[in-house]
């Protein structure tokens, strides 16, 4: 089963920009390789429900289970 985004892109959005930028060929038209998606908590990081609820609405947003990096030196 092919993703939904994946699926969108190849019907509708190849060949809508060859038609518009007249490409000859659909391998001529630009692919995404990789989306990244990064959320700063700020100075709450310590407090777990902040850190929850912010893991919460990222897997909401993207679909996936979010990772949780901390900063390894602080920047002050």
């Amino acid at each position: 089963m092919e993703p939904t985004l994946k699926k969108k892109y190849r019907e509708e959005v190849i060949p809508k920009m060859m038609e518009k930028f007249k490409y000859k060929n659909p391998l001529q038209v630009p692919r995404l390789l990789k989306i990244v998606i990064n959320m700063g908590i700020g100075k709450d990081n310590k407090d777990p429900k902040v850190v929850e609820s912010a893991q919460k609405e990222l897997a909401q947003i993207t679909g996936q289970k979010p990772v949780i990096t901390r900063a390894k030196k602080s920047i002050a």
